[in-house]
C-alpha cells in the first residue's frame, strides 16, 4: 500500500508545518510519558560505553553484557589499560566486537589524558573522542548531563521524514531543522518519544497506521495497514493496550474509525 506523503502536505506553509509539529509532540507525550534511554547506566562513562556497545546491536543484548562489564571496568583507566582479548570476550555478544573493544579503550585512553578520567560535558568536547559522533555525544548529554540534545538514529530520522518534518538526509542536517521547529527544553523527551514509537508503532516497512494515535496528522498515513484490525497486530512494547486505546479517539483521514475497532 503506498503512502501520500506527496499529497496533501506538498503546499504547507512553515506556520502550518510549525503548529502541526507541536501538536504532533503533545500527542507522543501523551502516548509515551514514560519514554527513556533504553540503555541500562549508572553515570556517564557507563553511557558513553553502552551507547558504542548499542551500534549494530538491540538495546536489550547491550543491557544482558554490561553488567559484567562494568563490574570488570569501572573507571577510563581501566579501560584504556585493558586486555584486549578479555575486553574483546565480554563484550562479543553485541557484535564488531574487535572494532568495539578498540574504540573504548582509545576512548579510555584519551579521557585519562584529556580530561583527567572524566566524561566531559560538553558537545565539542564529546565529539572529539574516537568513534563518537553527535548522535552519541547528544545521547550522553541528554541523558547523563540533562543538556537538551536531539539524537538523529535510524527510528528518529526516518520517522521525521515520514511525517513530513524535514526532507533532509543528513543527521546533522536533520537535528538542525527539527531543532528550529521544536522549543529546545523538549529536544530529549522527543528524542525518546520518537524512537519509542518507531520501534512500537511506525515500523519502517509496515507502520500500523490504522492504529496509530498520529493518524490525523501524517502526511504518509496508508503507507500500512489502515485497517485497525489488522494495524493493531502490528503494534509491539508493553504500552501497547495505552497506545490502542488513545488511536481509537484519532480520526484517520478521510474516514471515522468506530471506536472499539481494534480489539478483537
Amino acid at each position: 500500500m503506498s503512502g501520500s506523503s506527496s499529497g496533501s502536505r506538498v503546499t504547507e506553509s512553515h506556520l502550518a508545518l510549525v503548529r502541526r509539529v507541536r501538536r504532533m509532540v503533545r500527542a507522543l507525550a501523551d502516548g509515551y510519558p514514560d519514554a527513556h534511554c533504553e540503555l541500562d547506566f549508572r553515570n556517564p562513562l557507563e553511557l558513553v560505553v553502552a551507547t558504542i556497545l548499542s551500534a549494530q546491536c538491540t538495546d536489550q543484548r547491550v543491557n544482558e553484557v554490561t553488567p559484567k562489564l562494568f563490574a570488570r571496568y569501572s573507571t577510563a583507566a581501566e579501560y584504556a589499560g585493558a586486555d584486549r582479548t578479555e575486553l574483546e570476550e565480554l563484550i562479543r555478544p553485541t557484535g564488531f566486537y574487535r572494532n568495539k573493544a578498540n574504540s573504548l579503550m582509545k576512548i579510555g585512553g584519551t579521557l585519562v589524558e584529556r580530561f583527567d578520567g572524566e566524561v566531559p560535558g560538553r558537545l565539542e568536547d564529546l565529539v572529539r573522542l574516537p568513534g563518537i559522533g553527535r548522535k552519541t555525544a547528544n545521547v550522553v548529554l541528554g541523558n547523563a548531563f540533562e543538556v537538551p540534545g536531539i539524537t538523529v538514529d535510524t527510528h528518529f530520522g526516518r520517522l521525521v521524514r515520514r511525517w513530513g518534518w524535514t526532507a533532509e538526509e543528513d543527521p546533522v542536517k536533520v537535528e538542525h531543522e527539527i531543532g528550529e521547529l521544536v522549543p529546545r527544553k523538549d529536544w530529549t523527551m522527543l528524542s525518546h518519544r520518537v524512537i519509542f514509537h518507531g520501534r512500537r508503532v511506525c515500523h519502517s516497512r509496515r507502520p500500523a497506521c490504522g492504529a496509530c494515535f498520529l493518524a490525523a496528522e501524517c502526511p504518509s498515513f496508508g503507507t500500512g495497514p489502515e485497517d485497525p484490525v489488522a494495524a493493531a497486530k502490528l503494534v509491539r512494547g508493553p504500552e501497547t493496550d495505552h497506545l490502542l486505546a488513545l488511536a481509537e479517539q484519532v480520526d484517520q483521514p478521510g474516514r471515522r474509525r468506530p471506536r472499539g475497532a481494534v480489539r478483537e
